[in-house]
């Protein structure tokens, strides 16, 4: 196969990545943080299993989050403000928002 032949190809395939990235990123609700990076929060549904208000994390169950593709499972979470550890109690029920920071998921409402 000759050189000039790949070329189309190549620019088939890079195009239809960009498009699939483009329409993947746009699904995704952002905000900007206060560096002006984009932060993009996922919304789950979970039950809480253990409350660490000294440490400022919560570990949750929950459902599948559609938005990274994840299934259903029990991980911690830090908690951004500690007011929202009223609405974090073991056993409950729980829809909320949360980010990634760095390495962590972090709750950032509680509903």
């Amino acid at each position: 196969m000759k050189l000039k032949n790949i070329a189309p190809v190549l620019m088939v395939l890079l195009t239809s990545t960009a498009f699939i990235a483009i329409t993947y990123a746009a699904d995704a609700p952002k905000a900007a943080d206060k560096s002006g990076s984009t932060v993009v929060s996922h919304t789950a549904i979970g039950v809480v299993k253990k409350v660490d208000a000294k440490s400022g994390s919560v570990t949750l169950f929950h459902e599948p989050v559609k938005s990274l593709d994840w299934p259903s499972m029990t991980m911690g979470f830090k908690v951004k403000n500690p007011a929202l550890f009223e609405k974090l109690t073991e056993g409950r029920k729980v829809e909320f928002v949360f980010t990634q920071q760095g390495r962590d998921y972090v709750v950032e409402s509680v509903k």
